[in-house]
């Protein structure tokens, strides 16, 4: 698994220019399940993300989690990390885990998230969204699962 975790202000997702999730100050998480990911992936991955401590304190260190911070994560699946960029000009998408794999894992990795009491939100899996955020910093994380091999 494969994400991009960008610490935001606000953040919405829209399908068909209708709001289907949206969220105040916290993360977006974008994921993108790869094939031989694992519920084990997720479990650690949102483990990871949860605990993270990229938020600012009083001295503006960042030292705060995104539970300390009773912050709110708005996740969206998004095969394209997967993609690889290797060869020629159009991206290859061999190793994104198939429409039915890829969903489970990423509704298991909301599920953990939400079992740690935060509250997330998240967009339509497999249809075209737009995503729109105003990240906090700008702060953003590029993060693997433990598995991920890389080409």
């Amino acid at each position: 698994m494969k994400v991009v975790l960008q610490r935001v202000s606000r953040a919405s997702v829209a399908v068909d220019q209708r709001t289907v999730g949206s969220i105040g100050r916290g993360l977006c998480v974008l994921l993108g399940v790869e094939k031989g990911d694992t519920e084990e992936d997720a479990r650690y991955l949102a483990k990871k993300i949860a605990e993270m401590r990229i938020f600012g304190d009083m001295n503006d260190k960042m030292n705060l989690s995104l539970s300390d911070i009773g912050g709110e994560m708005l996740a969206v699946s998004q095969f394209t990390l997967a993609a690889s960029l290797k060869k020629g000009r159009r991206p290859g998408f061999d190793n994104a885990e198939l429409p039915g794999p890829a969903r489970r894992l990423f509704e298991h990795f909301v599920r953990q998230i939400q079992e740690k009491g935060i509250h997330v939100e998240t967009g339509q899996f497999g249809t075209v969204m737009e995503v729109a955020l105003v990240n906090d910093g700008p702060v953003t994380f590029v993060m693997d699962s433990p598995n991920t091999k890389r080409p």
